[in-house]
Formats: structure tokens, C-alpha cells, sequence
């Protein structure tokens, strides 16, 4: 199966990834561990996205957006009592165009410091000029370009030409490692839209500041898909309360926004920390039916490596992480080239020393020191 396999876009799968996370670690104490583990983890799919077996394992499954799922993984064990950080990928794929080799169309990174007491969230623009390395997984000499095409170059099996995002992922993951600095990555997840409404839905909905007027390209008032002119479905400024389709077509805009995609990873890290809130602040926590239906919708969304842990090791090495904790961090930069010109984006030198700062886990610190770069 190819990575376009399904009707509906995926980049906001980071929001099911973290959500599920803290939804989780938040409901230890309620439906205990054991049953997380025989209710919960089963239904989290595993995938090598690092490259950590060396080989390509006969396939168990698919998911349905594609993602080839391996029927073991074996990962050096990585330590989880340190500083941790994750890479969380969404996808667009676009099954009119199949078989189209995946994009990665929101890239973000959670990084937690080495005393698992804070908790900083930043993207990399998708139209980031890097340098993508060689990867002979799937015949690529390498070269440079915007970093959301690592996925689709890394995606191609070199011996068949079938794509694969998982190997993708391997790709985009050492794109970022080389750009950023960051020595490795400890976790790392591809998430589906196809629970992301449900989620937002079982919580009754999520509130939240829409920042600017915000009109969609891909909506019309009623929520119906737009044929490309017609009615707009407009988010006006102030408070909020959005269904699971208002929030998920609200953050995918930014072709009417004066910042374009700027603009639009500030609002995904918006209506993140929003869900977040939202999860622990509505009574979820004390309904144990509607939390075993978010908790059911986002697991089934999730691709995960571990890199040696599974995912209840994770929730239990964050289980004091609560929404207050986590602080999302919008890196500057800058078009190269305007107009038919246009070839990319770069990022300001302040973001090389953020990301040294992530390395070294001195994120706090140096947000202390500049307090622009808080979102």
C-alpha cells in the first residue's frame, strides 16, 4: 500500500500524538497501568522509523495511511532518565495524485529537560532549505532542497521503487539531526488524522484564541468542502469553541494568513496546548467512558518507535508533565527569494542557538534569556 491510501490530510497527527500522551499520563492515577497496557497499548502501532534494524522485515500490516509496519522491532535501548527528544511528523498525502511520495508537512520536536519537569514544543518550517543527506535505502545521492521532501526521497524502496513512509521517516529523521544538532532522537511517531476529529469531538470540543481573522480555503460556513470559490468559512478574532472539523480546518490555514506558515505552526502549537488544557480541565479525567473513547481514537492514530520502549515506558517516564509545563517556541526566519523567485525558507542564527541550547538542555535557560522566542 502507498502513503496516499486515504481521503483525508494527516499533518495534524503531532496534536493526537501528544495528546494522547498527557491525556495518559494524566489518567494513571484513575484506570491504573495495567489497564492502559492491556486496553490501550496493543492498539499503538510500531514501525522501525530509525533505521535500528538494519533490514527490512516482512510486513505484519498497513495502516491505513500506508505506513509499513514491521513485524518486530529491535532498537538499541535508549535511557529515559535523561533529557528526551521526540520528532513528530504529519503527512499530506493526496490519493488524486497517487502513488505520490509523502511530504512532510508539519514537523515538530518535543523536547524534555533531564529532569522530565518541563517540556519545550518548536516546528521546522516545511520549506526549510537544508541539506538532505545520502540514503542508499532508497537510492538517493543526496542533495539539497526543503526539508519536508526528505520524506519523499527517503520514502522509495531502492529495490522494488514501492514507497514506504516509515523508511521516509529514517531520511527525514537524520535531515533534522544534521540541521539542528541534536544528537539523536529518542522517540519518534507519524500520527493519523482519521482519530483527530473524534478526539476533539469526545472532549466536547476545545476552546481557544483565534489570534487574527482566518479564512479558509478549504471550507465553506457550514462546514462543507469548498470547490475552490463560494462562501468562506471565517474564523473571527477572540475566543472560540470549535468542533473537531473547525479546529482541524482552522489550523491547516495559511495561504490567508499575512505570515503564511508561520502563522499556521503558531496556531497548531496554539490549539495544541489548548487540547491539552482542555483534556484535563472538562471532567474528562473522572468519566471513564468518554476517556477510554479519546484514549481508544488516539491510539488507534498513532505510528511509534520507541527505539527499545514502548509507549507506556514513555508515559510513565513523563507522568508529571501536565499542560502548564510545556512551552511552545516559534523559531524566526525568512523567505529566500519573493515572488516566482521564491525557493524557500531559512531560519535566523538565533535558532543555531536554540538548537545548541536543546543539545546541551539549556532550553530554559536561554528562553530566560530570550523571551522572544516563547509562543
Amino acid at each position: 500500500m502507498t502513503a496516499g491510501a486515504t481521503t483525508q490530510p494527516r499533518w495534524v497527527r503531532f496534536c493526537v500524538f501528544l495528546g494522547v500522551v498527557l491525556l495518559v499520563l494524566s489518567g494513571l492515577v484513575i484506570i491504573g497501568v495495567s489497564v492502559l497496557e492491556e486496553r490501550y497499548q496493543g492498539r499503538v502501532v510500531t514501525a522501525d522509523l530509525f533505521g535500528d534494524t538494519g533490514d527490512f522485515a516482512p510486513l505484519a500490516a498497513s495502516t491505513p495511511g500506508g505506513v509499513r509496519v514491521r513485524s518486530s522491532e529491535s532498537a538499541p535501548d535508549v535511557d529515559l532518565d535523561g533529557p528526551l527528544d521526540l520528532l513528530l511528523v504529519g503527512i499530506d498525502p493526496r490519493p488524486n495524485e497517487a502513488p505520490r511520495p509523502p511530504l512532510a508537512d508539519a514537523i515538530m520536536v518535543l523536547h524534555v529537560d533531564a529532569a522530565h519537569e518541563h517540556a519545550y514544543l518548536f516546528s521546522m518550517p516545511r520549506d526549510l532549505i537544508v541539506d538532505i543527506p545520502a540514503f542508499a535505502k532508497a537510492g538517493y545521492r543526496g542533495g539539497t532542497g526543503k526539508i519536508n521532501g526528505a520524506m519523499a526521497y527517503g520514502s522509495r524502496v531502492a529495490a522494488t521503487g514501492e514507497l514506504d513512509t516509515a523508511q521516509g521517516f529514517q531520511l527525514l529523521a537524520r535531515t533534522v539531526v544534521d540541521r539542528t544538532g541534536i544528537p539523536r532522537f529518542e522517540a519518534g511517531a507519524i500520527l493519523d488524522f482519521s482519530g483527530f476529529e473524534a478526539v476533539v469531538d469526545a472532549l466536547g470540543g476545545v476552546d481557544m484564541y483565534v489570534d487574527e481573522r482566518t479564512l479558509s480555503i478549504h471550507r465553506a460556513p457550514n462546514g462543507t468542502l469548498r470547490p475552490g470559490w463560494g462562501p468562506q468559512k471565517t474564523y473571527e478574532v477572540g475566543e472560540q469553541h470549535m468542533s473537531g472539523w473547525e479546529a482541524l480546518d482552522f489550523v491547516r490555514q495559511r495561504k490567508s494568513l499575512a505570515e503564511g506558515d508561520y502563522a499556521r505552526q503558531r496556531h497548531q502549537k496554539q490549539f495544541l496546548k489548548a487540547v491539552l488544557t482542555q483534556a484535563t480541565g472538562s471532567g474528562l479525567l473522572t468519566d471513564p467512558l468518554r476517556l477510554d473513547r479519546v484514549l481508544r481514537a488516539a491510539g488507534e492514530s498513532l505510528t511509534f518507535s520507541g527505539r527499545g520502549h514502548d509507549l507506556l515506558d514513555y508515559v510513565v517516564a513523563l507522568r508529571h508533565l501536565r499542560p502548564d509545563d510545556l512551552t511552545m517556541v516559534q523559531l524566526p526566519g525568512a523567505a529566500v527569494g519573493r515572488g516566482a523567485g521564491y525557493r524557500g525558507e531559512h531560519l535566523l542564527p538565533v535558532a543555531d542557538e536554540f538548537f545548541a541550547a536543546v543539545a546541551a538542555d539549556r532550553v530554559g535557560e536561554y528562553l530566560s534569556e530570550h523571551p522572544e522566542l516563547v509562543s
